[in-house]
């Protein structure tokens, strides 16, 4: 085989063979196929695309990069769920008390921040003591024992996928449905679960700004997971404005606390219980959606969903007294309040925005080398539908650095204000399974 040949073939619009996407992924992992051939054949599927097949083989090449993750000594049908990333995204932190809370074991792999947005690692090392970094035998029998850990991705796993990410980050190719596709699901697949709940974000947030975008990702990835054998459902959720009211590590941790204890926002409280609902019902605990959902309920009402997060605390070597102190988090020294500079009612928010606000303000990051603040970040005083008037106050910026001034004006511009009040905002657009 030559890459040059495959580059035409594809650029030709025909179909590539599952012998040829892994001499393409594996040559190019190796170092054998140079950046500039696999940046050709990058935009080849770019204005191309693939088929279901050959997404697929593309999909199971990236996992077979490196390692694979053997949870064949955890009990259960082991459930993983997926976001594709937005703005104030907690949701993780609610969903894996939730399932440990009815016997689902959730043996979470998850990665940190880059960009606009938040990773759930770096929330989580935001509360004092809190251990990401699990020995095999402590995460297995943390998953066995409390049906519940959560720890960072391994570096050997799908080295493929990070090595194609990177070329397309630099070479324009990164909202390409199937390279989108294929690198979520690689990852999933090579993390060894059994059952798979994607959170396709869709809006000014997501890679996916309509939610005819979303959903074509969605039905790729859940087919993408039936041809490699595991059970998928895609919930595509709303991401036009950041999720519930705080951005930023601690504030999220914080934010994550609330829902559990029964007061969180309406949007982020029914996303998770949406996420969590499906993978409970995939892990065989229920048999139905809606039983799951009002059981799901009920246990944050109890205050069960509370005391299983600060299990999960505790059990991973974090200060459990967060969860009823959250002051306790790290808290930033410069709080700026936002104004707004007319009245009317809130149109849009552009969450990508408020997202790059809260990376100036030091709670993201540049480049992956970057170190963050766990205090810095957002607090959303205002949302889409809300009345303000001039000078009240739309977000609170919260800082150590002195030069936020760009991050102000920034999340400023990101609140669109007109004299009509907005059609409500849908929480779950569908569901594909």
């Amino acid at each position: 085989m030559r890459m040059v040949d495959l580059i035409n073939k594809k650029k030709r619009g025909e179909a590539l063979s599952a012998a040829e996407i892994d001499y393409i992924v594996q040559g190019y992992t190796k170092g054998e196929i140079p950046d500039y051939q696999m940046s050709a054949f990058l935009m080849a599927v770019y204005f191309k695309g693939m088929n279901r097949e050959e997404t697929a083989n593309l999909t199971l090449s990236m996992v077979n990069s490196g390692e694979t993750v053997d949870l064949s000594m955890i009990e259960g049908i082991k459930v993983d769920k997926h976001s594709s990333g937005g703005v104030g995204d907690k949701i993780s932190l609610v969903i894996v008390p939730l399932c440990a809370c009815v016997g689902i074991p959730v043996a979470k792999m998850s990665g940190r921040g880059l960009g606009h947005t938040g990773g759930t690692i770096d929330k989580l090392e935001s509360i004092e003591g809190f251990r990401t970094e699990l020995t095999k035998e402590e995460f297995v029998n943390n998953v066995n024992k409390y049906k519940m850990a959560i720890v960072g991705q391994s570096p050997n796993l799908t080295p493929a996928d990070k090595k194609i990410y990177a070329l397309r980050d630099v070479t324009g190719t990164v909202d390409s449905i199937p390279l989108i596709a294929s690198s979520i699901m690689s990852k999933k697949i090579a993390s060894g679960c059994d059952c798979i709940v994607l959170d396709v974000k869709v809006g000014s947030g997501a890679f996916m700004k309509s939610v005819d975008e979303a959903v074509i990702l969605a039905k790729t990835m859940v087919e993408i997971g039936k041809a490699l054998g595991r059970r998928t459902v895609a919930v595509v959720t709303d991401m036009s404005q950041p999720l519930g009211y705080e951005v930023g590590n601690a504030n999220e941790v914080k934010e994550a606390i609330e829902i559990l204890k029964g007061h969180g926002a309406e949007d982020e409280t029914t996303v998770a219980l949406t996420i969590a609902s499906h993978m409970a019902v995939l892990g065989g605990a229920f048999s139905d959606y809606e039983s799951a959902y009002n059981h799901m309920r009920k246990l944050i009402e109890s205050g069960k969903a509370v005391e299983k997060l600060k299990e999960l605390i505790r059990i991973q070597g974090g200060n459990t007294d967060v969860v009823d102190n959250p002051n306790l988090l790290p808290q930033a020294e410069k709080h700026i309040e936002v104004k707004s500079s007319t009245a009317g009612y809130i149109n849009s928010v552009n969450a990508e925005d408020i997202g790059v606000s809260a990376m100036l303000l030091g709670a993201g990051r540049k480049t992956k080398n970057d170190s963050i603040d766990f205090s810095a970040g957002i607090t959303m005083v205002k949302k889409i539908g809300d009345w303000v008037d001039e000078g009240d106050t739309l977000c609170i910026l919260h800082t150590n650095k002195s030069d936020f001034q760009e991050a102000e004006r920034l999340s400023k511009n990101a609140f669109v204000i007109k004299n009509t009040k907005p059609e409500p905002i849908k929480y779950v657009h569908c569901v594909i399974d």
